[in-house]
């Protein structure tokens, strides 16, 4: 007989899923944030007014990257576990989670607790994230370190207060399509320093200009005259001031009364659209208006053009099309000592100060932002020798350098035309030059200096003071010029002309 033994039965447990361990938990755990962040994110994105790009990328390209690692981690813990298992078949299984025992208890516990943290951290931080990605410091500084010539314009100009993404991304589902693909394609290029330098421009992507600048610059509110001061230095010896006061005729019309002067441009009564040959729209050739009340029309090329124009290059005209650096407009040379002279950060006292300053940022054997600093110095210092106005003008330029010229991004005026008025590129000219003519030979006229301008006073001193209501003749400082030829065809940005 076989006696009895009192060792209890020893329990059979039940196999286990592979996921049952730390690894596949804490995955677990990763995954659910994620996929909490993500619906929160989604559903921001959807409910925002903006459709940000940018908030684009982290909805959907970074917090799927951590759904994706989570679970991907709770794989490798099943895939783990079972090769362990396999491995060490009549071992204790030390990765089961076993809520009887006391010490994976308190672990478990903990383990809990920390994921509920996690998950109010995640709300918060996808929170924070929706507002951080609308934020100028997001796009000037942290995704757009590539753009900084952009961000030093952008903080500089008229509209440093508005936001980026109220100009730069669109609504509507198209506008929502467009604005998470763009937003893609620049975290690639940025993450493969891939980008364009400089970047290309007119921007082909924008929001039409109805929907971005009439919502704070109303058509109806384009009334009347803008008085404006141009302050000059000539670049002579003495760096002789020269300045010119005038009206600009925004609007020559009454509350009302249809559009006129320069803003006719966008009037509701009539349109404007132009055909240009090259891709920085330049160099326009061909052009047609429209009257919209009896649907007359006139078209005018150049001598040069003779066909049509391919019906998808024709741009209907707007506010960008002469204001095409609303936000980041980079100064010349020439412009950007002009009000350093008269803000008085640069001395006018040392002889040829403005022609020497243009011309020490101007040196061709500058190669890049590190070595200009000593290169500048050391220009200036060889005109003026022991002055002891040197240290002041040498910091003085290397500023003006600093802020406005960027060689490793390529980027300047020279590469960013500013088609507001005529000085320094052919702006207003590139349609009124008497060349552009009707079949019949009706011109568009070019403008003088009176058609869009009523010029109060000009000169230096008192001169400034002996205001002319009627208006005056321009008279150009240093001697007559030709009248055959544009501002632009002398005035390049630096000191000598064309």
């Amino acid at each position: 007989m076989t006696e009895p033994t009192d060792k209890p039965p020893v329990p059979v447990l039940k196999p286990r899923s592979n996921f049952n361990n730390w690894i596949s938990a804490i995955g677990g755990v990763v995954a659910i944030g994620a996929l909490f962040s993500f619906a929160l994110l989604v559903w921001m994105d959807f409910t925002g007014d903006h459709n940000n790009p940018y908030l684009g990328i982290f909805t959907y390209i970074v917090a799927p990257v951590f759904l994706i690692t989570g679970i991907a981690t709770a794989f490798f813990g099943a895939w783990a576990q079972r090769r362990w298992a396999i491995k060490h078949a009549m071992a204790p299984d030390k990765w089961r989670l076993d809520f009887t025992d006391p010490g994976q208890r308190r672990y478990l516990i903990l383990l809990g607790s920390g994921g509920v943290v996690f998950l109010l951290l995640s709300a918060f931080g996808s929170y924070q994230t929706f507002h951080y990605a609308e934020s100028t410091m997001f796009c000037g500084q942290v995704c757009h370190q590539a753009m900084n010539p952009e961000f030093a314009t952008y903080q500089r100009g008229g509209h440093a207060r508005v936001d980026c993404v109220q100009c730069h991304v669109g609504s509507g589902a198209a506008a929502f399509v467009k604005a998470k693909i763009n937003g893609t394609h620049q975290l690639i290029t940025y993450t493969l320093d891939s980008y364009k330098r400089p970047i290309d421009t007119p921007v082909k992507n924008l929001r039409p200009a109805r929907e971005t600048c009439e919502k704070c610059h109303w058509p109806e509110k384009f009334l009347g005259n803008v008085d404006l001061t141009f302050d000059h230095y000539l670049s002579d010896k003495k760096t002789t001031p020269y300045s010119v006061r005038l009206l600009l005729k925004v609007n020559e019309g009454r509350p009302g009364t249809p559009l006129s002067g320069i803003h006719w441009h966008v009037s509701k009564d009539s349109e404007v659209e132009y055909y240009a040959a090259d891709e920085k729209r330049q160099d326009i050739v061909w052009m047609r208006v429209t009257n919209k009340k009896d649907g007359t029309q006139k078209i005018y090329r150049n001598e040069e053009f003779k066909g049509e124009p391919p019906a998808a290059a024709v741009r209907v005209m707007d506010c960008i099309d002469c204001h095409n650096r609303p936000a980041h407009v980079f100064p010349t040379a020439n412009d950007a000592v002009e009000k350093s002279l008269a803000l008085g950060t640069l001395s006018s006292t040392l002889p040829n100060i403005k022609r020497t300053a243009v011309q020490a940022l101007l040196q061709k054997d500058i190669a890049g932002s590190a070595d200009a600093p000593a290169k500048i110095a050391e220009f200036i210092k060889a005109k003026y020798k022991d002055s002891p106005e040197v240290p002041a003008t040498v910091a003085a330029v290397q500023k003006i350098y600093a802020e406005t010229i960027f060689p490793e991004r390529k980027a300047d005026w020279r590469v960013y035309p500013n088609n507001i008025g005529h000085k320094d590129w052919p702006g207003c000219f590139r349609c009124h030059d008497d060349k552009h003519k009707t079949a019949a030979g009706e011109a568009v006229s070019a403008s003088d200096c009176t058609s869009c301008h009523v010029i109060l006073s000009q000169g230096k001193g008192a001169e400034l003071t002996a205001l002319n209501a009627s208006g005056l003749e321009f008279k150009h400082p240093g001697g007559e010029y030709d009248a055959d030829l544009t501002c632009a065809d002398c005035h390049n940005g630096g000191i000598q002309g064309k």
